[in-house]
């Protein structure tokens, strides 16, 4: 377990760096002019699904490529298959991207924000392009076991994107926002390029496609892709049905959901470093073995990280509100919030074992019955029971899906021979 915890922290530190750089855009667009922040708000409704399902579909290499860590050099092919898969996954992304004007324009956003997206959809999507190319670095070099590496490219990410955008965003606006966002996907991708050949002890090259090898990643890639977009499209359904219980409760319900993002980096980190190691087992014990340890570590973490909020959430909670009926309603369902937080914890490590299994289709499976459940239930829950009544729906999702995922868990992992 000590030996999880240590190979997360690097991935989990690079989470942290991520969101970071996010952040001060945000805080750059609000002192810089209002409709830009609500441009970017706008686009940021359609990149953040957008980037999330590619990371997914990149994450599903880790299992093809952990067999090989004793033999980094065998899995050069699998690398290439990964690149010509990765591009296919972000050029979806970048076309997802550049139609944010039109369905801007067609769900009714007021025109001057329309206007002020300028340039950006279209840099965004070079951005998409661009972190694709790198074809699932990242998950590689976790599947090969050079978790420290991880850090690195992200650490140049956050820090070109947050000081570019200082530079950029007063004379240039969004567009500055877009040029910072290429050049630093551009140099991140770079260093990930670098720390992948020494992984790998050569050069990639590229070959032509493999059609049956590409498929066979894309068996695991695509359905773990399309979790991801069942997730952050519900979410999303969730937010439009706290958007109708008044000004102030939408305002609580989205510092909650921040504060849930937060608590969720140390399980997803924790998860997707036990994808090798269940990956490589070499019988149901050890699978379930390495499973139930990332799960224990996951919860740990989470609920010190609850612990923390609720012991200091009232100074903490003043950083993201200065409205005292906001702050009101956070503190009063920061104790439900960690609830849903620490099942959708559990969860997230029993789908990422799933995944190491070469099994999330299941997983997919199981998302669509728990949050199509919940996307059936938000709207009437949230006109009778507010947003408590919502976290409370979110809870009880988070709970079902554990039970689903920890059983399809156990039933596939009796299949694993060395």
């Amino acid at each position: 377990m000590i030996a999880l915890l240590r190979a997360a922290v690097p991935l989990f530190l690079a989470m942290v760096t991520g969101m970071f750089g996010s952040l001060v855009v945000t805080s750059v667009l609000g002192r810089y002019d209002t409709v830009a922040l609500a441009a970017f708000a706008v686009m940021s409704a359609v990149l953040t699904p957008a980037s999330a399902t590619v990371q997914g579909a990149l994450r599903g290499l880790g299992p093809f490529v952990a067999q090989h860590k004793d033999s980094p050099a065998t899995a050069v092919p699998i690398v290439r298959d990964a690149r010509w898969l990765a591009m296919a996954a972000g050029t979806v992304g970048a076309l997802a991207v550049t139609c944010v004007p039109l369905l801007a324009h067609a769900t009714g956003v007021p025109g001057e924000v329309v206007r002020e997206l300028g340039a950006l959809p279209y840099l965004v999507a070079v951005y998409l392009l661009v972190f694709a190319s790198t074809g699932g670095a990242s998950t590689i070099l976790v599947a090969l076991g050079h978790h420290r590496s991880v850090l690195w490219p992200t650490l140049t990410f956050g820090l070109l994107l947050s000081v570019l955008t200082v530079a950029l965003v007063p004379p240039l606006g969004l567009t500055g926002v877009g040029i910072a966002w290429v050049v630093g996907g551009v140099a991140a991708a770079v260093v990930a390029s670098l720390l992948l050949r020494r992984a790998l002890g050569g050069p990639i090259g590229q070959a032509r496609p493999r059609i049956g090898e590409i498929v066979k990643l894309a068996r695991v890639s695509v359905p773990l892709a399309g979790t991801v977009l069942i997730k952050f499209g519900v979410l999303g359904v969730v937010t439009l049905a706290a958007g109708g219980t008044g000004a102030r409760d939408t305002a609580a319900h989205a510092v909650l959901t921040m504060l849930t993002a937060f608590m969720m980096m140390a399980s997803l980190a924790i998860g997707q470093v036990s994808v090798p190691e269940i990956a490589r087992a070499a019988d149901p014990a050890a699978a379930r073995r390495a499973n139930r340890s990332a799960a224990l570590l996951a919860l740990a973490a989470t609920l010190a990280g609850a612990g923390l909020l609720l012991a200091f959430g009232s100074p903490l909670v003043t950083l993201f509100s200065d409205d005292p009926a906001v702050r009101e309603r956070v503190l009063a369902l920061l104790p439900l919030m960690t609830l849903a937080a620490v099942a959708d914890a559990a969860q997230a490590v029993q789908g990422t074992g799933l995944t190491a299994l070469k099994r999330s289709g299941a997983s997919l499976g199981y998302f669509a019955i728990g949050y199509g459940l919940l996307v059936l239930a938000a709207v009437p829950v949230a006109r009778t029971w507010g947003i408590t009544g919502l976290w409370m729906a979110m809870a009880v999702a988070n709970v079902l899906l554990v039970g689903l995922q920890g059983t399809g868990f156990h039933r596939h992992s009796a299949k694993v021979a060395g």
